[in-house]
């Protein structure tokens, strides 16, 4: 009944065989740990390769900002640079300019001096035409801008002195010209504006009504019924042309002095239409002071021969002698 249980012994000096599992996974962890290995050497190689990167791209954005600085100090020196050229141009444009200035003025030196050592011109004759040139247009000038008659005559007087020292024939026909012009200026006596003024204050103190006028004007005797009811009524008479009240002619004869001081201010300025105005509202407050009368007629005659009166000079003849020196100074 015990024979079906029997087994088959080993015998007992026989070697368990060995686990192949075990060696797998020995194998396993060494595969593991070599890939851990290589894994971590090539993120430490990659950690390395980025601080590289990192390192090299901060050092050339360094590099790219002192370019950028040296760019911008190049670009400040030159235009600091085109600064002192365009500088310096304008100065040598300056300088070439005065040079040039200077060259015109050295050959108009030299030609003078040329002129001055001609043999037929003399320096001395030269230096009296000079002067009588300037004397000639000093006196023209004064004649004409100041109205000064007195200092043309004596420019024209020392003008003449002075050519009188030239021994040239050629200007024989100059001083027969200046001696006409000169006569021409002796001719023409006070100048009209100084004779105006003077006659408007002959004119201003002589101004009164006459003794006839004045009877006339004075009031005649008041009528009866006027010194009976003259604190009542009040009677003018309708014509009011001629003052007769005093404050009225004191207005008037004010009025009229202040015309005739206008008048004097006009002619020293040389306002002729001014000066005529005026004399023209004196006339208006002479008949006002006055009736027509041979008086007042003499009065408003005299006031018309001053407005009449010039207040420049008319030298038909002045500046001949300045225009025939300057002719011939360039003929020779």
């Amino acid at each position: 009944m015990s024979e079906p249980f029997d087994t088959v012994s080993t015998p007992p000096s026989a070697s368990p065989a060995p686990r192949r599992g075990s060696n797998a996974w020995l194998w396993l962890l060494i595969v593991l740990l070599i890939a851990g290995g290589g894994g971590w050497y090539g993120w430490r190689e990659w950690q390395h390769r980025q601080i590289r990167e990192r390192e090299a791209a901060a050092d050339a954005d360094q590099r790219l900002e002192a370019l950028d600085q040296r760019v911008d100090t190049l670009r400040t020196n030159q235009e600091a640079q085109n600064r002192r050229i365009v500088q310096a141009d304008s100065t040598n444009r300056v300088l070439r300019d005065e040079l040039h200035g200077i060259g015109q003025r050295a050959a108009l030196i030299e030609d003078s001096v040329s002129k001055l050592a001609d043999p037929d011109r003399h320096g001395a004759q030269a230096m009296r035409l000079d002067e009588t040139e300037l004397l000639l247009t000093l006196g023209q000038q004064r004649l004409l801008i100041a109205g000064d008659l007195e200092g043309a005559r004596r420019a024209y007087a020392l003008a003449g002195g002075v050519l009188d020292g030239i021994d040239d024939p050629a200007y024989l026909s100059l001083r027969q010209t200046l001696l006409q012009e000169t006569a021409a200026l002796k001719e023409l006596g006070i100048e009209p504006r100084m004779q105006a003024m003077a006659k408007l204050d002959a004119l201003a103190q002589t101004l009164t009504l006459p003794e006839e006028t004045a009877k006339q004007a004075a009031p005649a005797p008041a009528p009866w019924w006027q010194r009976a009811f003259g604190s009542l009524i009040e009677t003018q008479p309708v014509d009011r042309t001629v003052a007769s009240h005093p404050s009225d002619r004191a207005a008037a004869l004010a009025g009229l002095q202040l015309e005739i001081s206008l008048a004097r201010a006009a002619a020293e300025r040389r306002d002729a239409a001014g000066y005529r105005v005026a004399l023209k509202r004196a006339e208006r407050w002479v008949q006002r002071l006055s009736a027509p009368s041979p008086a007042q007629e003499r009065q408003l005659a005299a006031l018309r021969e001053l407005a009449a009166l010039p207040l420049s000079l008319s030298v038909p003849t002045l500046g001949t002698t300045l225009q025939q020196l300057r002719q011939l100074r360039t003929a020779h």
